[in-house]
């Protein structure tokens, strides 16, 4: 059933943007409907993802957004890119880190305009009972939530679909422990918050004015 955890999570990811948000990059976009959603707000949107597959499929579902607000969808491998630096205001990753060196965040680090700011939807894997009792609080919320977009999907028009299932994005499990990466955290992005959030995730934020590392 089609409940996906990442776009769960897109509300709680828009209300990190910036003021006067203008640009933005969206790293391992996947089939593009977070970039779609922050395209809509009037951001200009580079989208990045190392699956062709993928990048065909988000430019597939862009087909009648309005001319200027599509996202530049780009297939490549963002840890080759040469980023420029001090242009984005706002730099995104769902569940697109434990894919590459946890240290590319310098380079986003580094993209980042005066002001802006880098969110990490991350995933983890379960390695102390910490981990576990999250994950086990998150079953019954995660079944009740599939049940609910089963249903609701089969009232669905069948025109209205999201095209979900045009392209399959490449899946890997995470290998580094939350403490870990709160650990890499700590060197490379001075000022971060991190917070689990349920279904299997946590959120990273990083503003580059921050001093200072917090946790909440």
């Amino acid at each position: 059933m089609p409940f996906n955890h990442n776009d769960h999570y897109h509300r709680l990811l828009l209300r990190q943007l910036p003021r006067s948000c203008s640009t933005a990059l969206d790293v391992g976009c996947g089939t593009g409907r977070f970039a779609r959603r922050l395209a809509r707000l009037g951001v200009e949107v580079r989208a990045v993802d190392p699956s062709e597959e993928a990048i065909a499929a988000a430019c597939t579902l862009s087909e009648g957004m309005p001319s200027g607000m599509v996202p530049r969808f780009e297939h490549g491998d963002v840890t080759e890119l040469e980023l420029p630096y001090g242009h984005y205001d706002f730099i995104s990753c769902l569940a697109s880190i434990h894919h590459m060196p946890f240290d590319t965040v310098t380079s986003l680090r580094d993209a980042l305009a005066p002001g802006g700011v880098l969110v990490i939807l991350g995933c983890y894997p379960e390695k102390t009972w910490v981990d576990w009792a999250w994950s086990l609080a998150a079953v019954p919320a995660n079944a009740v939530a599939r049940v609910t977009i089963a249903v609701m999907d089969r009232t669905r028009p069948a025109s209205a679909g999201s095209g979900r299932d045009l392209a399959k994005a490449p899946v890997r499990p995470p290998t580094v422990p939350l403490l870990q990466i709160r650990q890499q955290a700590d060197l490379l992005l001075p000022g971060f918050t991190l917070r689990r959030l349920l279904f299997w995730r946590y959120l990273l934020v990083f503003r580059n004015t921050a001093v200072g590392s917090t946790d909440y």
